[in-house]
């Protein structure tokens, strides 16, 4: 794919300014811990692996071929690590400032837990003062965002959508949904119409596809800032989000037995090979989903909400790029998060990768190009929802407290006052032990 004229035009104006802003020296949030600020030598990155890693590194390699130009005498490592190892990774780098790199890409809610173990310098003042962070979206802001200090820049941006089987919804004469009750209604239809298919194929390990139900209602994973935070998921509005969802677990729609352990990959990848008339995916499920049995016969919208004309929150995933707290390269670091943060980067990114742009102009640019992408850019537009930014939220994530919530109810095992309840108190002694 190809940029626009008008597109690269407006990209290479941007890049011409995001140089002449970086190479004056910037306003420092804070020294690094190493005490030493640089101006030559190597500084070692570390970025996420891809299952096809080429399109990345061509983009990549461009932004650091710029960088090494501009600064004489620095050179740049660029390392593409497992996101599956990256814990253990990070957590040695973290130990051990001597072998650590000086930039790393990482997963947005590990934000938090990365501050906490001090290992990402607080950038806020550079941030701050650079001309194309005013176009970041909120919520991509806010993911790099901890007591109000900022510690990195947002690197792309994934949200969630309704992708629904048009040849199923023209032979059933069913209307696209345009409210959440209407969504649980077609979910039924489609499934008494064809017992072969998922209606709206769901899963109780897929907690961000769950997310978008309870903040319909008016529900909150928890409440609170700066680190201090109190569960909030057994409030009255949660509890009516999670009884929407859930009720969509059982014979009439995706049944419990085959459903309640599934996980967001697992429900796109049954929409994919034809066995659901619809399911909530990403833009970065596109690819899966072109490559299954339903190409040609499938749309996405965003996912609808109580009212019409209403869209449901959705979690604002994706990856950030920070700057480590033990760079000895301070300076030279952060101009280099900032070029790979860049507008022209990200729009080379979405052209190469399909990774939507955490910049609402380049978004939108983005959404002119390709029509797929219309859907996740209206999601984003109509206001996306993150996860408590504290440390504990890793550990939340990791022991299932969510998934198992929905498990148990789905199970019959509790109802939803006592399953939300137990979740709560497993979130609050999270949140307590988190500082």
């Amino acid at each position: 794919m190809k940029l626009s004229v008008r597109m690269a035009a407006s990209l290479a104006a941007l890049l011409a300014a995001t140089v002449t802003a970086t190479a004056c020296a910037p306003q420092s949030s804070g020294g690094s811990a190493s005490g030493k600020d640089e101006k030559t030598g190597t500084l070692r990155v570390w970025l996420f692996q891809e299952v096809d890693n080429g399109p990345k590194e061509k983009v990549v390699d461009a932004a650091v071929d710029t960088f090494e130009k501009a600064h004489r005498g620095a050179e740049v490592e660029v390392e593409y690590i497992p996101v599956e190892t990256r814990a253990q990774r990070v957590k040695a780098a973290f130990n051990d400032p001597g072998s650590a790199p000086d930039l790393i890409e990482y997963g947005n809610t590990d934000t938090a837990g990365y501050v906490k173990d001090g290992g990402l310098a607080d950038i806020t003042g550079e941030f701050t003062d650079w001309d194309e962070a005013k176009d970041t979206d909120p919520t991509a802001r806010q993911s790099v965002t901890v007591g109000g200090r900022v510690y990195g820049a947002p690197f792309f941006v994934g949200v969630r959508a309704l992708y629904y089987r048009t040849d199923v919804f023209e032979e059933l004469g069913l209307d696209v949904p345009g409210t959440q009750a209407e969504l649980i209604d077609t979910a039924r239809r489609i499934r008494a119409a064809k017992p072969g298919l998922y209606g709206l194929v769901v899963g109780g390990a897929y907690t961000y596809g769950a997310m978008p139900f309870i903040w319909a209602h008016g529900g909150e994973l928890a409440r609170g800032r700066g680190g201090s935070y109190a569960s909030a998921i057994d409030s009255a509005a949660a509890q009516k989000g999670i009884k929407a969802y859930t009720s969509l677990f059982g014979d009439d729609n995706c049944p419990a037995a085959k459903c309640a352990g599934m996980g967001g990959n697992d429900t796109v990848t049954a929409f994919a090979a034809g066995k659901a008339g619809m399911a909530i995916g990403g833009d970065f499920s596109h690819a899966a989903v072109e490559a299954g049995k339903v190409r040609g016969k499938y749309a996405v919208v965003p996912l609808p909400g109580l009212e019409k004309g209403e869209t449901a929150p959705a979690f604002a995933g994706g990856n950030n790029v920070g700057v480590l707290k033990s760079t000895s390269h301070r300076s030279l670091a952060v101009d280099l998060m900032k070029r790979l943060a860049s507008k022209k980067t990200q729009g080379e990114l979405f052209d190469a990768m399909g990774f939507l742009p955490t910049y609402t102009d380049v978004r939108a640019d983005a959404a002119k190009k390709e029509p797929f992408v219309e859907p996740f850019v209206k999601t984003l537009a109509a206001g996306t929802k993150f996860v408590p930014a504290s440390p504990a939220w890793a550990r939340i994530d990791a022991s299932l407290v969510l998934p198992t919530m929905f498990q148990e109810i789905v199970s019959g095992r509790k109802d939803v006052p006592a399953a939300s309840k137990d979740a709560a108190r497993k979130m609050n002694d999270a949140f307590s032990s988190a500082g």
